[in-house]
């Protein structure tokens, strides 16, 4: 049973449950994490976390929306100016770099989510950010005669493939990030460069 809590103000409390609460799904899921660890580590009684979030699910949205609010901020901030290239490059770092100073936050938004959340985690996630970095793919389309409205396309294929080699990187912890992201904005870009005017399957054309 946890100790009696020291008494902290309501938004310091609030501060702390969400610190030790995205630390606990980060490591179990939020299947696997209880409100009963949660307030054990914490050092609190179960009646403080559903005051507090009203429960799991409650703790577990808040913890959820902050770090895509968090993330989506920053990769829009590093896309914000540059070139075409430079934006792609700005926020694969930007990503990664999140993915690497917040390790228990992108955890948090990597596990699977409760079916019955209102946020679907990071399936959410890399919508929001492939409708931020979407404009991008339009300008350039547009400006190389390309057809605008397959930009969501690539927006989502480049957000889809910063997030697998998020995780990746995750576990290995190596080369260092903006190595990562060289890597990733040079396949990106060099891919677009040289992308045709109208895709097609190979192995169609050659039946």
């Amino acid at each position: 049973m946890a100790s009696r809590a020291q008494r902290l103000p309501a938004s310091a409390r609030r501060a702390q449950l969400i610190d030790v609460g995205r630390a606990v799904f980060a490591r179990r899921g939020y299947e696997g994490a209880s409100v009963e660890e949660i307030a054990e580590m914490a050092k609190v009684s179960k009646p403080v976390i559903y005051e507090h979030f009203g429960g799991k699910e409650g703790l577990y949205a808040v913890i959820v929306d902050r770090e895509m609010e968090y993330v989506v901020r920053r990769i829009s901030e590093a896309i914000a100016q540059g070139s075409a290239r430079e934006r792609v490059e700005q926020g694969t770092l930007a990503f990664l770099t999140y993915v690497k100073d917040h390790p228990d936050g992108f955890a948090v938004l990597a596990h699977d989510t409760p079916i019955t959340s209102a946020r679907g985690g990071m399936s959410s996630l890399l919508n929001e950010l492939a409708e931020r970095v979407g404009h991008i793919f339009l300008t350039s389309f547009k400006a190389a005669g390309y057809e605008p409205k397959v930009a969501p396309i690539y927006a989502h294929a480049l957000v889809g493939m910063v997030t697998f080699v998020g995780q990746w990187w995750r576990g290995v912890r190596k080369p260092p990030v903006e190595e990562v992201a060289a890597h990733i904005s040079s396949l990106v870009w060099k891919g677009l460069r040289h992308l045709p005017k109208r895709p097609e399957i190979v192995s169609k054309q050659r039946k």
